[in-house]
């Protein structure tokens, strides 16, 4: 039985990834490489999307948020985790571990809402291609992209609600290398079923309905490809498709597994967390822009004119 009179934590000790020293440095260079990546390609493909007007379209529109939400998803892990690779003291105040999880989620969240909502894009660029002009008018655009943002934060209000108003006394060590509401809810001092159950149904809200919505976007879009004629058209659709699958697989799949699947090793969870926290904002971009012909014009459009000039 825990003891109830102990006082209520005010900070809390975030473990990290490793205590050796000589992985920590490789860590710190890891980490900054990533983040460096990630900072440069994310401003740069919403920069891109601002001054091309090729890219004034919807989908453009949508991962231009995309690249935003990702760009502050990054940044509010990864500069305090690299000082505490540096440091020798690795603690967080209560207020700024509640922060950090709030903007963790709501960044995190607002991603799932706005694949879910590309996923329907494509499908009214291929299944209803006449109609996309009227069907995707820069009004609905508009809609969608506040209510991706505004189910985001109302969904990461309730989860940073149920699991920081439980007690938090006694031990104050968090094995993680940030604050991250299943590492939380361990150092809880009562009973976390409540919250565990309300952060599971807001993940199937944020994450399972999404993941159906894509699911039936891509059915849809698989039987119109499927019926398409010509050779040239079904490999364009699918071309078009492609990134956005690829982002999904890589964010979604580490989503669930953290916040649905069963309860898996403390190192299995923080080296999933490395990967969905740290790894993928840098990789959505990269996806996007490689695989993309129309923002690798875009940067060379750019990059001519500049030096051009």
């Amino acid at each position: 039985m825990r003891e109830t009179n102990q006082t209520q934590v005010t900070e809390f000790l975030l473990l990290g990834l490793s205590d050796d020293p000589h992985t920590q440095k490789l860590l710190f260079i890891l980490f900054l490489g990533v983040y460096l990546i990630t900072v440069l390609v994310n401003l740069l493909l919403m920069y891109l999307v601002q001054v091309d007007s090729q890219l004034h379209t919807p989908m453009y529109f949508f991962l231009c948020n995309l690249s935003l939400a990702d760009f502050c998803f990054s940044t509010n892990i990864v500069p305090q985790a690299l000082a505490h690779l540096l440091s020798q003291k690795k603690v967080i105040s209560f207020t700024r571990c509640a922060a950090q999880l709030l903007f963790f989620l709501i960044f995190g969240c607002t991603q799932c809402a706005f694949l879910a909502v590309m996923s329907y894009d494509r499908y009214v660029a291929i299944c209803n291609p006449l109609h996309y002009p009227s069907i995707m008018t820069w009004r609905v655009c508009v809609q969608l992209a506040a209510g991706s943002w505004t189910s985001g934060i109302l969904v990461s209000v309730v989860d940073t609600t149920f699991t920081l108003s439980l007690p938090y006394q006694g031990s104050n060590s968090i094995a993680h290398f940030f604050c991250e509401a299943p590492a939380l809810l361990i150092l809880a001092s009562t009973d976390t079923h409540t919250s565990e159950m309300v952060i599971f149904l807001m993940g199937v809200v944020i994450l399972l309905i999404p993941v159906s919505l894509i699911l039936v976007s891509y059915s849809h879009i698989i039987v119109t490809v499927a019926r398409m004629k010509s050779a040239v058209g079904r490999l364009k659709a699918f071309s078009t498709c492609g990134s956005h699958l690829m982002v999904v697989i890589l964010f979604y799949g580490s989503g669930i597994v953290t916040y649905m699947a069963p309860k898996s090793s403390k190192e299995q969870e923080k080296l999933v967390s490395v990967f969905y926290a740290v790894v993928t904002p840098m990789l959505n971009p990269l996806i996007y822009s490689l695989r993309n012909k129309d923002v690798k014009g875009a940067l060379r459009k750019v990059a001519t004119r500049n030096f051009s000039c």
